[in-house]
């Protein structure tokens, strides 16, 4: 099968939610340049978009992604070898270029679900933990096995798990490179839900929905508190706080939130 872009990714829509697809099931949707540049012209052109209110981000096939394209890495390899320190700095940024492509589905200003249908190994992993939330099948094989292959983890790996599940067990899954079930990886927080792999999909667009339901200014809002708040201090996070407060307090849907509540009704939310 050619990797043609359209191809690579697909796209579908039920109102303001958005689904999208790697689409390269015969190689596990392994993580390839290509695929990659198709990811990020996704996330670009949704970004743009004033209507979406989540994204569900899933594989198609029986994995979610098996991870960094093994020819790829095989092709890193070479490099180093034939050119011991010579070749590091353009290897370095080459594989930074990588990481970026698809770590663009953190510029996405709308939640990002996870909805990790089957195995999400490495990098695969690694894009499912950039998400805001996450849902796996019960079985799935999850794990960031960069040190089995002789690799330092990559992909944000050592800065998106020690946020997710705290230092100490991330230390543990980095160093180990253990690969889990999906029931262990909600235990230990790595996901929010594990459900039967038959109901992952639907799950996740039932969360997205839900989501979708919710004030998309404030929604929006929120994603941008959440993502600063690990690095700024309590009195610099009230502020910010208080300014998205005040903005909400100039639209339509604080005033349709209120009425709602007042009527006992659900909201019907428009974005302004």
């Amino acid at each position: 099968m050619s990797e043609s872009p359209e191809d690579l990714v697909l796209e579908s829509r039920d109102g303001h939610v958005v689904t999208l697809t790697l689409h390269l099931p015969e190689r596990l949707n392994a993580m390839t340049q290509a695929m990659g540049e198709a990811f990020q012209a996704r996330v670009v052109g949704l970004a743009q978009d004033p209507d979406l209110r989540a994204v569900v981000l899933t594989g198609h096939g029986r994995a979610f992604s098996a991870g960094g394209d093994l020819g790829m890495i095989g092709g890193r390899a070479d490099q180093g070898a034939a050119a011991p320190g010579v070749a590091r700095l353009r290897i370095r940024d080459q594989m930074r270029s990588f990481y970026k492509l698809f770590l663009s589905v953190r510029d996405l200003p709308c939640p990002t679900v996870a909805a990790i249908n089957g195995h999400a190994i490495g990098a695969g992993f690694c894009v499912a933990l950039a998400c805001d939330l996450r849902v796996v099948a019960e079985d799935a094989k999850v794990g960031l096995n960069f040190t089995r292959l002789g690799l330092h983890p990559g992909m944000a790996a050592t800065w998106t798990v020690p946020r997710i599940v705290g230092p100490a067990l991330a230390a543990e899954l980095l160093y180990t490179g253990r690969i889990i079930l999906g029931a262990e990886a909600a235990r230990l927080g790595l996901v929010n839900r594990a459900v039967e792999r038959e109901k992952v999909l639907s799950t996740a667009l039932e969360l997205a929905q839900e989501i979708a339901g919710s004030a998309p200014v404030a929604v929006r809002a929120v994603k941008r508190a959440l993502r600063r708040s690990a690095d700024v201090s309590l009195e610099d996070q009230l502020s910010f706080e208080a300014t998205e407060q005040a903005a909400c307090f100039e639209t339509a849907d604080v005033r349709e939130g209120l009425t709602a509540a007042r009527e006992r009704r659900e909201p019907r939310f428009r974005g302004r």
